[in-house]
């Protein structure tokens, strides 16, 4: 059998379309908001709408803490073939809604089959990658999140206006089984797929000697390093952020700049776009640091702050008056928060075993999800009380840098654990 010097690459593109598929799902009801409150045989609130999206991240919290565990046990390829299955069910269910609560309970199983994407995907990277190409293997598959962001107006808007909205759910619903049909054919872990030259495996484990012992680690274990409350930390006061964007940002455009679903399109498209080239640059450039002989503490903590200074404009957004210029705002935040990500996730293989990857995924995962379920329902409390968006771009801008310093404080030295 024809093996390949470069298959860690092949395997990439697998998290690269799951993410893809992931992020189109999760950003339908985003993009049809403004038609679905306007059905009268639905029907929501500002609040509603908030509550909505908060079932979301309770289950996206709760499955978190599962999917981490379970992905460790069973492996990604077990893993990742349920939590696409279950997800594209449920994104199929919201065809099916016919008021609040039917929304409600769809968001939730899709919240549900969601919560597996970030870990299984991060746990594959490092089973594949060694340290010096994981940021950059991340900020490339993560980049699926904004390309699903980019894909999903210009795929919505075409269903909608050509079939109705409920069928942009069911077509959308419907790419994760594509996916799982090619998952299941051509992944294998490392060790054992036979497209594997030794030369990769080799490079692939050089790492391995830093490490004092690769095993799982229960949620107590890891509890027990201030790393795990500084990476938790972080997450718990910025994972809501990117679901602030998907969510709210098109909504924002419509309200405030008077543009329709088909007008949503091309200002979608730029803000993705950037923030696409921002989590793979954010990867590339930590990345190219540690290659140039830089420690891995320095250069991740550095592409950190470079990338929270992207966001520190969006507190200007509401006195924009330009469409355009307030994209470019909107795009630059977007391009902030995905290289932090590309960067944060990366500082979790760096720390922990391989083998515990997917279990510090899923509990950084869950803090991250239960603030994003706390400011969701707080967002449209908020909305619908002030009709206003400023003090919360205002609060956006300055979290990234407060995330730099905690990682600054918290984790002196980004280094390997010893278990």
């Amino acid at each position: 059998m024809l093996k390949s010097k470069n298959y860690r690459w092949r395997i990439l593109t697998f998290l690269f379309f799951a993410t893809t598929i992931n992020y189109i799902d999760r950003q339908v009801i985003g993009i049809l908001k403004p038609f679905i409150e306007k059905d009268p045989s639905i029907g929501f609130s500002e609040a509603d709408y908030g509550y909505i999206v908060s079932a979301f991240q309770i289950t996206y919290a709760i499955g978190l803490l599962l999917t981490g565990r379970f992905l460790d046990k069973f492996g990604t390829r077990i893993g990742y073939f349920w939590a696409v299955l279950v997800w594209s069910l449920a994104a199929i269910f919201h065809a099916m809604a016919t008021g609040f609560k039917s929304f409600a309970l769809a968001r939730a199983a899709l919240g549900l089959g969601e919560s597996a994407n970030f870990p299984a995907s991060v746990k594959t990277v490092a089973e594949w990658f060694p340290k010096k190409e994981r940021a950059f293997a991340i900020g490339l598959f993560n980049s699926g999140s904004t390309i699903g962001a980019i894909a999903a107006p210009i795929i919505v808007s075409a269903i909608t206006i050509s079939l109705g909205w409920r069928w942009a759910f069911i077509i959308t619903g419907s790419f994760g089984f594509v996916w799982i049909a090619f998952w299941l054919a051509f992944y294998k872990s490392p060790l054992t797929h036979p497209k594997i030259t030794p030369e990769e495996l080799a490079f692939i484990n050089q790492d391995d000697s830093d490490i004092v012992e690769d095993r799982n680690l229960r949620w107590s274990e890891l509890l027990k390093y201030k790393q795990t409350y500084a990476i938790c930390l972080t997450r718990f006061i910025s994972d809501w952020v990117w679901g602030f964007f998907l969510f709210w940002i098109p909504d924002f455009l419509n309200k405030t700049q008077g543009i329709n679903l088909s007008a949503l399109v091309l200002p979608l498209i730029i803000i993705y776009s950037v923030s696409s080239l921002g989590g793979i640059s954010g990867g590339w450039v930590s990345s190219k640091l540690i290659q140039s002989g830089k420690s891995i503490n320095f250069s991740r903590k550095l592409s950190i702050f470079i990338y929270a200074l992207l966001v520190l404009p969006l507190m200007l957004l509401s006195f924009v008056d330009n469409l355009w210029m307030a994209v470019l705002l909107i795009a630059l935040a977007c391009a902030g928060h995905q290289g932090w990500a590309s960067n944060l996730f990366s500082v979790i293989s760096d720390i922990y075993p391989k083998k515990a990857v997917g279990s510090m995924m899923g509990l950084s995962g869950f803090i991250g999800a239960i603030g994003a379920a706390l400011s969701a329902s707080f967002i449209g409390l908020f909305l619908q009380a002030t009709n206003s968006y400023y003090y919360i771009f205002v609060l956006v801008s300055f979290i990234y840098l407060i995330n730099w310093l905690i990682i600054k404080i918290l984790i002196p030295t980004i280094k390997p654990i010893h278990v």
